[in-house]
């Protein structure tokens, strides 16, 4: 019999395209995935991976074993959920994948507090962007993802998905505290133009924000710098280098010198926790939701709460 950590590790495998993807995923580290295939590979007598490049590739026997593991995993995890339902507590493990600035700003907390309420609940955390947790969430590879959209860029929802809405993360515009604006409680966004810009790369919905506002204005934007962490372009913010737009959530206190004020009519970003809707009643589940609702204060209200 096939030992059913082997078959969890090669669907990974496929399912993530690499080895260290499916590392992550798992929780473990590269070597331990790769014994796990190596013990697989001998356990039936068949190459699973083949060296491409610097990557592996699965071989034509492997996406047929990957393709069955795919069917007995769903069975297994159907049948924990009905035991931990009969049992009628948090047990077992839970995987939660995150995007980067919700990993930071709202997970620690959440991950706290079931630690604390569900001791038998093995939960662990998936740093992820939204669109691959949206899909590890409906492949199974993952049970819950908080994830993030915004109203005009709406992420993809597969069926068989539940969401649970937590709130909105506004985007403040970041500037040295030496500068005109910083004296404003809000900044118009006809005041916007004639700005060096630090900003996202472009297809992130800061950036596109930012383009299309000051179009709209008869400007094109002069963005002098590019970086994809936060971090960073607010440390360009703090050396006078531009103006940036930056989430609220995980961002943390700024440095001297840098000040944020919200951009009227200005960006928000809808946060939400996503499931597969036959594990709505598994009791780790709900009580990952009900801890997350918990901690949504650091969140603006849902757009159409109340």
């Amino acid at each position: 019999m096939m030992d059913l950590g082997r078959l969890r590790a090669l669907h990974a495998v496929a399912v993530h395209g690499s080895v260290g993807g499916a590392a992550a995923a798992l929780g473990f580290t590269p070597s331990a995935v790769s014994q796990q295939i190596a013990k697989l590979e001998r356990e039936t007598r068949t190459v699973l991976l083949e060296r491409q490049g610097r990557g592996v590739v699965l071989t034509d026997a492997a996406q047929e074993l990957a393709a069955t593991a795919r069917t007995v995993l769903g069975l297994v995890e159907r049948a924990e959920v009905r035991l931990e339902e009969q049992r009628g507590r948090a047990v077992g493990q839970l995987l939660v994948a995150a995007f980067a600035t919700g990993a930071r700003g709202l997970m620690p907390g959440v991950l706290a507090d079931l630690r604390r309420s569900c001791p038998e609940l093995d939960v662990r955390l998936l740093e992820c962007d939204p669109y691959p947790a949206a899909e590890l969430v409906a492949r199974g590879e993952v049970d819950l993802a908080l994830v993030q959209d915004w109203p005009t860029v709406p992420l993809p929802v597969q069926e068989g998905l539940s969401r649970l809405d937590l709130g909105t993360d506004p985007v403040d515009l970041l500037l040295p505290a030496d500068d005109e604006l910083a004296g404003l409680d809000e900044v118009p966004v006809r005041r916007l133009p004639g700005r060096r810009w630090i900003s996202v790369p472009p297809g992130n919905i800061c950036h596109d924000w930012l383009v299309r506002t000051l179009r709209e204005v008869g400007e094109e934007p002069d963005v002098r710098h590019r970086a994809g962490e936060f971090e960073t372009q607010i440390a360009l913010v703090a050396a006078g280098l531009g103006t940036a737009l930056v989430p609220r959530l995980g961002r943390g206190a700024l440095p001297p010198g840098v000040v944020a004020r919200p951009v009227v009519p200005g960006p928000a970003r809808r946060v939400y926790a996503l499931w597969r809707a036959q594990a709505s009643r598994r009791p780790a589940i709900t009580a990952a939701l009900a801890a997350m609702r918990e901690r949504s204060s650091v969140l603006d209200p849902p757009a159409d709460a109340g």
